[in-house]
Parts: C-alpha cells; structure tokens; sequence
C-alpha cells in the first residue's frame, strides 16, 4: 500500500519538476504548463465523491486493481502524447484513478493495522508520500532531464504495473466496512467538527501549493540557482517529510492539538520566507528541510481527524477529503501562475503566506474542541 502511495504521489507532482521541459515542447512557458496541475486536481475533486457513491459497495481489492489497471493504461497514452491536449487527456485518465484511490487507501491501511496502531498504519502510507518527494519527484526530473519528460512516464507505467501485480497477489480481499452510501451526506453536512477540517484543509493546501507548484523558476529564474540546486532542493524537501511522518505516528496520539499547530505555523514561516532575496545555500536547504517537515506533519494530523470525524462513512469522508485537498492544489496551482505571471514568481510565497493566514479560523475551532472534548455526538473514534 505504502508503494502504490509512492507511485500515486509521484506521478501527481513530478511535473512540479519538468515543467520548463513539458513547455519546451509544445513553445509554452512554464507558468502556461503549470494550471495542467489545476486540471488535474479539479478532476480529481470533481470525481471523488460521484465515484465513491458509485463504487461504495465494490469490494475494495478488486476495486484497487481496477484503478491500476485505468493508471497504467493512462500513463502510456501520456508516453506517447503528441501534443499538449492529448497529454491533458492522459493525465485526466490518471486523475480518476486517484480520485478513487486516495478515497479508499487511508481507511483499508488502518483496517489493515493491528489494534491500536492506526497512527503508525497511516504513517506508513505516509512514508510512500514522502518517498514520491524524496526519490520519485526528483527522481523523475532526473529522468525527464536526460532522457525527455515521456520517458519519466513511461517509467511511471512500468513501476506501476509492477506494484499491481504484488498487490494481486499479496494484498488480501477486503469487503466493505463503513465506506458510507448517499445516506450519509446529511449525517456529513450536520458533523461541524468535519466541516471545519475541510475549510482547514482547503486554506492550507492552497497556500502550499501557491508556493510548491512554481519552485523551480523561483529558484532558477528569479535565484539564479543551476537546475541541479531544484532537484536537491526537492530531495531535501521530501527527505525532511519522513522526519515529519515518524514524528507523527509517535507524538499524535498524545499531543494531536500540538502537532496540528506546530505544523500550521512552521509551514506559515516557510512559506513567507520564499519571498526573500535569494538566500545562501545554507539558508535555502534548512530551509527545504523545514517547509516538507511542516507539512508532511500538517497533512497526516488532518487526515487522521478526518478518519476519526467521519469514522461512520470513512470512504465517502475520505472521498469528499480528497476531493477538497485536490481543490487546494489546482487552487494554489492556478493562483499561484496568476501571481508569478501578473507580478512575478517571487511574490507567490508572500500570497501563499496571506491565504493560510485564514486558517486561524478553522484552526480555532478544532483545537477548542479537542480541549473541551465536546465531540458531536455520533462521531466515533477511529476503528483498525
């Protein structure tokens, strides 16, 4: 699972890294090429719930299977796309296959997991989300940069299918468990706590990727850094994630209201700092290292709430999560390419810094609640 969490991640931001490639070939500049990633997350969200409601009672092995099946067969049409509509076509197929897979992973990963070792089950998954940052976002750059960005896809598909195999044979049947139905959007819409960790995960997604999307012109363009210095810049990023994802799985369950605001803050600070002079190499890397340990620590603190907010209707909570997550990056990624075309990219952290400025409010309110525990009734806690 942790794996097909590595090849899902990657394949969502490696284009983060070849964006001045994918623009070269069809005369676009980057920050032309970079809404793709606005497509992308909007279907994604779109999708999420309508296809959840659609697939709810699917069992979720063979539903997996499917989805890597749609995810292979699509990364192949993007190895060979011709022109950039053709791409967008290809990575819209990939974006329904996430949209089911982020629905349903989180939950069979903590079904999966021994009592009492939910949290260490969802930073495990969390660590194939850090290694797409550490090894495979880089790492596809590299590829894109020596041998063409449809190389790095046609990769993607090989490893792809390569983990569907192993998941055919190892990963066993999994019926449906409290994945929800239609029914259980007005129980949803009346769960507050939930409510205020969707507008949280908005705000905060949005912010990020105002700033992530469009790193490497800053850091070439407007830095005046060699294209070397982005890749280990995002490999310091994403390393520094799996720092943040062991910290989770060991602090959450005792100190969930510290995390949840260390983190907001830490990613705040990192943001706002993208918008100074161009820092010294020394300043850049800790840098890195402390904007991917923010928010690896942020995102698995507000996944974990979802599960445990909407444990009655994990899959369609999860759904509607994954689809307002992906609202955030298509979000951020288009803000983001109106800021650093209209006033350059070096304003983008400075935006980014003014979005999650609004995510005092929801933050407010959750953490109140987890001091006072005043849970709505109705809300279980996280089951394995």
């Amino acid at each position: 699972m942790a794996l097909a969490a590595f090849i899902f991640n990657t394949t969502e931001f490696v284009p983060v890294g070849m964006l001045a490639n994918l623009g070269d070939s069809f005369g676009m500049r980057a920050e032309e090429v970079g809404p793709m990633l606005t497509i992308y997350a909007w279907i994604v969200a779109l999708a999420s719930l309508p296809a959840m409601l659609l697939l709810a009672q699917v069992e979720r092995r063979r539903l997996l299977l499917w989805v890597f099946a749609l995810f292979v067969v699509s990364h192949i049409v993007s190895s060979v796309a011709t022109s950039y509509d053709m791409l967008l076509v290809s990575r819209a197929g990939i974006a329904l296959a996430h949209s089911v897979f982020w629905s349903i992973t989180a939950a069979m990963a903590v079904r999966l997991a021994p009592e009492g070792k939910s949290a260490q089950a969802l930073g495990l998954l969390a660590t194939g989300t850090v290694l797409a940052m550490v090894l495979g976002v880089p790492l596809g750059r590299v590829v894109g940069e020596w041998f063409g960005w449809r190389t790095t896809f046609a990769a993607i598909a090989v490893t792809a299918a390569l983990v569907m195999l192993a998941l055919w044979r190892w990963l066993p049947a999994m019926p449906v468990a409290n994945s929800g139905s239609l029914a259980s959007l007005p129980q949803i819409a009346r769960n507050r706590p939930l409510l205020w960790l969707y507008l949280l995960t908005v705000i905060v997604v949005t912010a990020q990727f105002t700033g992530y999307t469009y790193l490497e012109p800053l850091v070439q363009q407007v830095w005046h850094y060699r294209a070397d210095v982005t890749t280990w810049v995002l490999l310091v990023y994403g390393g520094a994630g799996i720092v943040g994802s062991v910290l989770f799985s060991q602090l959450q369950p005792k100190h969930p209201n510290n995390l949840l605001l260390a983190g907001s803050g830490l990613l705040a600070l990192c943001l706002a700092m993208l918008s100074s002079s161009a820092p010294a190499l020394t300043q850049l890397i800790p840098g890195a290292m402390m904007w991917g340990f923010a928010m690896m620590l942020v995102a698995l603190a507000m996944q974990a709430r979802v599960l445990e907010y909407g444990a009655k209707a994990t899959d369609i909570a999860m759904a509607i999560y994954s689809g307002i997550f992906n609202i955030g990056i298509g979000g951020g990624a288009l803000l983001g390419s109106q800021v650093a075309i209209h006033w350059g990219v070096a304003n983008n952290g400075l935006v980014a810094a003014g979005v999650i400025a609004f995510a005092i409010i929801p933050l407010r309110y959750l953490l109140r609640r987890r001091r006072t525990g005043n849970i709505d009734p109705g809300i279980a806690q996280m089951q394995p």
